[in-house]
């Protein structure tokens, strides 16, 4: 029980989730589109958080089991690059089973996780605060796709800050927005800092047509999730049957699609604004772009890291990138010793 006590007395936790006035906004803008969306941090709901830990278990869903082997295999040679004391940051933690690994090798001077479901950042959080007594736990409950404002993490003494960014979720921004988004990490981090962050590879399109579309319909019932989550937050009415869920590989822009189908002609609303919707008409829901090694590094040299180390699965089915800031002065290596 005392173990348990000082856990709980050394963890943080702060509410930074969006108001529900802007999700509301969110939603009522990508459903007026001429192709409606939806925006994919709806999917996290708890039942949402469930139902996606269910698919990284999926035998088609090979990034989660690839990832995790990746870093059980290579998580000591990544802590000895990135060295001591470091604060790690982690965008969209979810169970952490990858971070547990890091962490053990990495022995960071703090751990800060920021993720939009609150019901699973608690529970992980919490649970890694138990199990690891000594670490300094900070949770952050945000949208870390918009800028934040970290000014408590300066408050741990630190050599470099770190973010870790695993599960190819770098891939549900366009390339426009992932640009965006390194370098607002870049920024985060700051010199010496560095990104640690999975990107799922180009490869035959019947492999990611499996991943998306599973036999056990969990991917579908994770993207039909989206609605059932609006209908109760917002106040909407969609008809779940009346959708399906419909997931392909956009070759030209090397990214899967996912949709939500309209069966009929049909009218939902939400907020008590009507919405129309054609037979066959979709609701765009995530994207998930892949990318060949060199695709991806010269992308975040543009943002201004500098590529450090990549390491990739014998299968070639996803790749782990180290992308550093350079302090002036120094080479890229000198920078993270």
């Amino acid at each position: 029980m005392a173990q348990e006590s000082t856990a709980v007395r050394r963890s943080g936790y702060i509410d930074l989730a969006p108001p529900q006035a802007s999700v509301l906004d969110a939603v009522i803008s990508g459903l007026s589109r001429p192709q409606k969306t939806l925006p994919a941090k709806l999917f996290y709901d708890e039942r949402g958080s469930v139902l996606f830990e269910a698919i990284c278990d999926l035998p088609e869903y090979y990034p989660t089991r690839t990832e995790a082997a990746m870093m059980r295999q290579h998580a000591d040679e990544m802590a000895a690059v990135l060295g001591p004391d470091a604060l790690l940051i982690e965008y969209g933690s979810g169970s952490g089973l990858k971070t547990r690994i890091l962490i053990d090798a990495l022995k960071p001077a703090a751990y800060c996780p920021i993720d939009i479901s609150a019901s699973a950042l608690k529970a992980f959080s919490a649970d890694l605060a138990i199990s690891h007594p000594t670490l300094v736990v900070n949770a952050i409950c945000a949208d870390y796709t918009q800028p934040l404002r970290l000014t408590e993490l300066t408050q741990v003494p630190s050599r470099r800050k770190v973010v870790y960014f695993p599960g190819s979720t770098i891939g549900n921004f366009t390339a426009a927005e992932a640009a965006t988004f390194l370098r607002s990490t870049c920024g985060v981090v700051g010199e010496g800092g560095a990104l640690l962050v999975g990107v799922d590879t180009k490869k035959d399109p019947a492999v990611l047509h499996a991943a998306y579309n599973d036999a056990q319909g969990i991917t579908a019932q994770f993207n039909l999730n989206m609605l059932v989550r609006i209908n109760r937050e917002l106040g909407a009415d969609f008809d779940l049957s009346a959708f399906w869920h419909h997931a392909f590989y956009n070759a030209p822009l090397g990214r899967i699609e996912m949709h939500l189908v309209s069966r009929c002609v049909q009218t939902a609303t939400v907020a008590g604004q009507p919405f129309d919707f054609s037979e066959g008409e979709t609701i765009h829901t995530e994207i998930s772009c892949k990318y060949a090694v060199t695709e991806f590094q010269a992308l975040a040299s543009q943002a201004g890291f500098t590529p450090l180390r990549v390491w990739v699965d014998e299968a070639r089915l996803f790749s782990v990138h180290l992308l550093g800031v350079e302090l002036p002065g120094t080479s890229q290596q000198a920078s993270l010793k």
